[in-house]
């Protein structure tokens, strides 16, 4: 780590999400996998789902970096990117705002006093985009089985990249399912070589969606922006919702839309203030 003692941060959260939010444009700390680990565990730090850095990485646009609770370095989140998206029209004060992440460049602009959209980019369906380990021509349904072989509890789940890697099992009642217990399983199966985000999700209707996420590097988070976005896309593939839904998380409700005039997904929902806090002299 270098540079973290004695640097400010922000607490925010996406419906239940709860992130420590560092700026470190005009700063020379850096973010590693220890400090992330270090403050996202609430006996060593504020505790957190994730960490989240803004920083002024290259190109024009402000860049944010998303750590899991880990310390593993991923490419989306985005729940977070409607909190940074939320700080960095503040700070501009303007309605629309562009910033990178490690998997693209996102656009968010405000919807309500407390509410962002952010244009999330274009689901990946091929199985190197996703990745997996082997070739799987149709990524509706891949070959996970959970239970005897002969008689699984759970299998066929989709899979798809949204930023990060997904794997969704669809289920008549997402309230179960115990995705505690087989999560860690999933997100370790040697299918995916980057570790994946696991979901279990019902579709109630055609324009509503249950979901229940186990983070890869974090277990169970009680919103996941990304999961609602890759749960959304994945069940109108197999014909369970429409291209728009309202996805039902345990800690609230997002709105998801697949757009099919461009193929991108736009995300709408929350953000909230928790407060804010400095790192110890001594971190």
């Amino acid at each position: 780590m270098s540079g973290l003692a004695g640097a400010a941060y922000r607490r925010m959260n996406g419906l239940g999400n709860k992130f420590a939010i560092f700026d470190l444009r005009d700063s020379e700390a850096s973010m590693d996998k220890g400090a992330a680990r270090r403050i996202a565990d609430p006996k060593s730090g504020p505790g957190c789902d994730q960490v989240i850095t803004i920083e002024q990485r290259s190109g024009d646009h402000p860049f944010m970096g998303v750590w899991n609770a880990d310390g593993s370095e991923v490419g989306a989140c985005g729940n977070a990117a409607r909190c940074v998206a939320r700080l960095l029209m503040d700070e501009a004060d303007t309605n629309e705002t562009r910033f990178a992440t490690g998997a693209e460049q996102l656009t968010a602009w405000r919807v309500g006093d407390d509410r962002i959209a952010v244009d999330m980019g274009e689901p990946r369906f091929g199985w190197r985009d996703i990745p997996l380990a082997e070739q799987m021509d149709d990524t509706r349904f891949i070959d996970v089985k959970l239970g005897p072989i002969d008689n699984p509890v759970l299998w066929g789940p989709s899979a798809v990249n949204v930023g990060n890697p997904h794997c969704i099992f669809f289920v008549p009642d997402a309230e179960v399912q115990a995705i505690d217990r087989f999560g860690p399983l999933v997100e370790n199966h040697p299918l995916f070589p980057e570790r994946v985000n696991v979901s279990v999700a019902e579709a109630k209707s055609r324009h509503v969606l249950r979901v229940r996420v186990w983070e890869r590097g974090v277990g169970i988070t009680k919103a996941c922006g990304t999961a609602a976005c890759a749960a959304l896309v994945c069940a109108h593939r197999r014909r369970l919702t429409e291209r728009k839904a309202t996805v039902i998380l345990d800690g609230g409700e997002l709105g998801v839309e697949w757009r099919e005039d461009d193929n991108r997904i736009v995300m709408t929902g929350p953000i909230g203030f928790d407060g804010e806090g400095v790192l110890p002299e001594d971190f």
